[in-house]
Parts: structure tokens; C-alpha cells; sequence
């Protein structure tokens, strides 16, 4: 059996390095749905009938846990995936209750895509856990085509970062969340930015560890402590998405095509 992670593209990795480091034991399939990504301008009727159908296709490769690596699939199709799927489904979204704890000026940015920042789920993360605190939301249209480019550090992605951060940074937030799994393979271009007075949040790690629990409370947890392994698959074509899979996971990878 294995653990499904799904994702509009190669952002997901992010939280797939963070369950590789806290599940070492655990069978991995990954779904990369690159030839539609991004998400962030999709209709929610859309990315709904994708997240459904890439599950699926997880449940049939054997997952006995989905990871739903997207913050704009979470927002739009997670509470359907859990009102269907008889397992266990754990999923990212962005980290607005640690950055309001966090918080010394009262002010946070959240960057994301303009369909997480719509979606009534995130404006309920804010309503809940942000009461009292100044949530700045940015749109970041463009930054995970340069992801999924493997572009992480052009003078075009720069351009694009300095456009999103700068204006949160001279706003005066002191807490940058990543609300996109793209994200954080910008992180060090978005620490500079934003600067030292700045502190970054990716929640990916809390993905993996509720994984974690969630296996462990279901009995579903590998007695593995090491060997896991992963296979890696794409919607798009897979001798354009490997480089960038391999480049990002940090060690030459095969991907093979997912049949969705």
C-alpha cells in the first residue's frame, strides 16, 4: 500500500520532501497534473472533477492515505474528496493561525493564488484565527509557471517576487505565509526580499506530521523504518516534467504518464 500525493504540478514536492523526512518507510506515488496547472485561475467546477479523478486513480494504484498537496484543491475539493474517499485525507492550507500567533505588528501577508485567496474556506481560516490581526492578501499570478519551468532564481522570477513581497514587506508584515506549494522553492529569493525583520512560513512539515498521526490512529502506518521509495507521474509529458521533478527532488528521477 502506499500514500497518494496529488498536486497541479511539481509544487507538491514541497510537502513530499517533509513526508519523505517524517515517513522514511513509506511507498510514495506522487501525481503531478502538469498539463493542467496551475489551478489558481481554474473554475472550481474543474479543479473539483481533477483533484476527484486523480484521487482515484491513487486509490486504484493502491493508497491507503491521499495528501492533497495543493492549497487551491484544498480549497475548492477537499471536503468532497472526504465525504467520498473511505480513508484517511490530509490536506495543506495556508498557515494563517501560526502567522497570527506569530505576529508582533498585528499584520501578515499570505501569498497565494487568486483561487485560494477566493475560496470560503481560506476566508474562514481568516475569520477564525485572525481576528484582531491585519491579513494582507497577495495574488501571485505567474510564480508557478516559474516553478514548474524549474526557474527559480531569473531575473524574470525576481521581477515577479520583488512585485508580490515588496509591497507586503514596506506595508510592515513581519510574517510571510506560503499559501501555494510552489511556494517554497522560492523561499530563499522571498526571505531576501522581504528581509530580515521578516519571518517565512511554509506549513508543509505540518502536513506531514499530521499524515503521521493520521496513519498512526488508523493502524495504516508502515512497520518500516527506512526503504520507502517513490514513483513519480505527470499528466503532461513526461520528458519535459522530469528535469524539473528531478532538478527540484534533488537526484535524477523517472516519471512516467499518468492516465487520468
Amino acid at each position: 500500500m502506499s500514500i497518494g500525493v496529488l498536486d497541479s504540478g511539481v509544487g507538491g514536492l514541497s510537502v513530499l520532501r517533509e513526508v519523505r523526512r517524517t515517513l522514511p518507510g513509506e511507498h510514495v506515488v506522487y501525481v503531478a497534473d502538469s498539463a493542467h496547472a496551475p489551478y489558481g485561475d481554474r473554475d472550481a467546477a474543474f479543479i473539483d472533477a481533477r483533484v476527484s479523478a486523480i484521487a482515484d486513480l491513487l486509490v486504484a494504484h493502491g493508497a491507503k492515505a491521499i495528501v492533497v498537496a495543493c492549497n487551491t484543491a484544498t480549497g475548492v475539493a477537499v471536503d468532497g474528496l472526504r465525504q467520498r474517499l473511505h480513508l484517511p485525507v490530509v490536506a495543506i492550507e495556508p498557515a494563517v493561525k501560526p502567522a497570527a500567533q506569530m505576529t508582533k505588528t498585528g499584520r501578515i501577508g499570505v501569498l497565494a493564488t487568486s483561487r485560494t485567496l477566493a475560496s470560503d474556506r481560506f476566508r474562514g481560516l481568516v475569520t477564525t484565527h485572525a481576528a484582531g490581526v491585519d491579513v494582507l492578501e497577495q495574488a501571485c499570478p505567474g510564480l508557478v509557471e516559474r516553478v514548474e519551468a524549474g526557474d527559480f532564481s531569473s531575473p524574470e522570477t525576481r521581477a515577479l517576487v520583488e512585485g508580490y513581497v515588496g509591497p507586503l514587506r514596506d506595508a510592515g508584515v513581519d510574517v510571510i505565509v506560503l499559501g501555494c506549494t510552489h511556494f517554497p522553492f522560492l523561499a530563499p529569493l522571498i526571505t531576501e526580499v522581504a528581509g530580515p525583520g521578516v519571518a517565512i512560513i511554509d506549513p508543509s512539515a505540518a502536513v506531514a506530521r499530521e499524515l503521521a498521526r493520521r496513519l498512526d490512529s488508523a493502524g495504516l502506518a508502515s512497520p518500516r523504518a527506512h526503504g520507502g521509495d517513490e514513483t513519480f507521474l505527470t499528466t503532461g509529458d513526461p520528458a519535459l516534467v522530469a528535469p524539473v521533478v528531478s532538478h527540484v527532488w534533488g537526484s535524477p528521477v523517472q516519471v512516467s504518464t499518468a492516465r487520468v
